[in-house]
């Protein structure tokens, strides 16, 4: 097909990575940590470890799996925290003893737990305590063999390791009471593990480095099989499209989002290791005051986020008093990045907020926008090298230029399929091996693509088609509303209609005035029939509103009222 997006590339960005310069994430993890040994790596609530302590600390704790604990090369193993210095100290260890990485949600419940630990078949887990509580409910029905545990001041130095965790277990009451026989304490585990030799066993493209667990949201999550290859190939990309604007050994990453959540793990954790960069690790991003004053102790040169996340900051008091003198990059995935929110982070900040796309299916980053854009332009950016983009009809067959049609992907970053699960993988994937992406949208003259929904939740009026991001794009530009969600909901003429949701952060604001505010920027039948005001919206653990929790409630209310 014509690649019509390179006609846009910067001119440093190749058409296509080179992805045999590196064997494995183990090759990647081990030359970043003797180029950059002097330099930070990770830093979390004041304490900070170079990069010669994380390969010493890595391979301790790989070194115990294979030694004490006998795992077997492939073998998985969960890894259930927030954002700690021993996360990237795990899962680097893990990775480098040839085991399989499950990233878990920490705020699982039991049934989640339970079925991702079932359907992966970890053989060990790495847990912070304050959630061990939920494990031992689920433990006897599980393949689990091992239960390492940490706590959240485990990494820091002596005096504040003691007071931290005194506090947090004592004072905030945070952690629940539990008893799990024979657990492993994660200091123990990296004090024996200094005495064992690490085996490395030789690792291809081909091997397993994480299971990636998506569509919890929506059904039973399934774990997406991310392979060595999937993985060092979206770092090749991703830092190639990086180079045009960061510099090798000096960045600093402010690291919001959880690290087993796919956009922090591969953007953030991964990505800036293999740069030489600092990743400062923020353990509870909910808590934006707090968030804030820990953005004003760093020069950070670079940030992560989702939409509600930046746009929370942005309503934070003091954030726009911060130094964003060294910020480069600002970079927005996970959901659509709103007009009026990426327009007021560049205001506050002086640097604009650059979209980029991806899924969890393809490691993730599938579309960028360039680095130098100069603004917002409501584009997922340009597929990003060694990717191709098209896009289809409901029969499979390419639409024309600028029509809209589901994304697919094609790649090196692509997903082997789901764990387990061969008929799922073959529902996803075209017969030429591009991902089916769910996402409805179109890719205009000059090659950047353009989301217009998910396929799912796509309303449908009368015939017409509406797409709930453009709804609450409009809507957020509304001075008196902080968040909106759009969703459809059943009605006896329409077949279904728009009912928006707000967050205000202007109480006078009345429904009559949003109803409104669309009839001045919408056409007749994308204006919404029904808005409700909410103190908060449901999120995902990393600030994705939840349309389908939304729409569910709707669903259950109709059929409580007709009963």
């Amino acid at each position: 097909m014509d690649k019509v997006w390179l006609k846009n590339y910067p001119p440093e960005v190749p058409a296509e990575i080179d992805i045999d310069e590196f064997a494995s994430l183990r090759e990647i993890i081990e030359k970043s940590c003797t180029r950059f040994a002097d330099l930070p790596a990770y830093s979390n609530m004041g304490k900070t470890i170079s990069f010669a302590e994380l390969d010493q600390l890595s391979r301790a704790f790989g070194a115990y799996l294979q030694r004490k604990l006998s795992l077997s090369r492939g073998d998985r193993v969960a890894v259930m925290m927030p954002n700690l210095l021993q996360y990237p100290i795990a899962v680097f260890g893990i990775l480098r003893a040839g085991f399989v990485v499950v990233n878990t949600n920490p705020l699982y419940t039991a049934r989640e737990l339970h079925h991702q630990l079932t359907d992966s078949g970890a053989k060990a887990i790495v847990i912070l305590e304050n959630f061990a509580s939920v494990l031992e409910g689920v433990l006897p029905d599980t393949s689990l063999e091992a239960v390492i545990t940490t706590q959240i001041g485990d990494m820091l130095p002596v005096p504040k390791k003691q007071i931290i965790n005194f506090a947090v277990k004592r004072i905030k009451k945070m952690v629940p009471a539990w008893n799990i026989p024979d657990t492993l304490g994660f200091r123990q585990v990296l004090a024996e593990g200094r005495w064992q030799d690490l085996d490395e066993p030789e690792l291809t493209h081909d091997d397993l480095a994480f299971l990636q667990y998506t569509g919890g949201t929506t059904g039973v999550a399934k774990g997406a099989m991310l392979t060595h290859g999937n993985m060092v190939a979206n770092l090749q990309q991703t830092s190639a499209w990086l180079d045009t604007l960061t510099e090798v050994g000096t960045e600093k990453i402010i690291t919001a989002l959880p690290l087993y959540h796919i956009f922090s793990l591969t953007a953030n954790c991964l990505t800036f290791m293999k740069l030489g960069g600092e990743n400062i690790l923020i353990t509870n991003p909910r808590d934006f005051h707090a968030f804030v004053k820990e953005l004003g102790r760093h020069p950070f040169t670079a940030i992560t986020g989702v939409n509600t996340l930046f746009n929370a900051l942005l309503n934070t008091p003091g954030f726009d008093q911060l130094d964003f003198s060294h910020l480069r990059l600002t970079l927005g995935g996970g959901m659509a990045v709103q007009r009026p929110v990426a327009e007021n982070w560049q205001r506050v900040t002086g640097r604009p907020l650059i979209e980029a796309y991806g899924l969890t299916e393809t490691s993730p980053a599938a579309c960028m926008n360039p680095l130098s854009a100069s603004g917002f332009n409501g584009s997922i950016g340009l597929p990003i090298p060694s990717t191709i983009v098209t896009i289809l009809d409901d029969d499979g067959n390419e639409v024309p230029q600028g029509e809209i049609g589901e994304l697919c992907i094609k790649g090196p970053q692509v997903m082997k399929g789901y764990w387990n699960r061969p008929e799922e993988t073959a529902k996803t994937m075209t017969d030429d091996g591009a991902l089916r992406t769910g996402d409805m949208g179109y890719i205009d003259d000059q090659g950047f693509v353009f989301i217009t929904d998910r396929k799912k939740d796509m309303i449908l009026v009368s015939g017409f088609n509406v797409y709930p991001n453009e709804l609450e794009d409009v809507i957020a530009g509304h001075t008196g509303v902080l968040e909106a969600a759009a969703v459809g909901v059943p009605h006896p003429k329409s077949g279904e209609a728009v009912k928006i949701f707000v967050v205000r952060n202007d109480d006078t604001l009345t429904k009559e005035q949003i109803i409104e505010y669309c009839r001045e920027h919408l056409t007749g039948y994308k204006i919404p029939r029904y808005v409700e005001f909410r103190d908060e919206l449901p999120k995902t653990n990393v600030g994705k509103i939840l349309r389908r929790a939304l729409r569910d409630e709707e669903l259950a209310k109709q059929k409580s009222d007709a009963a």
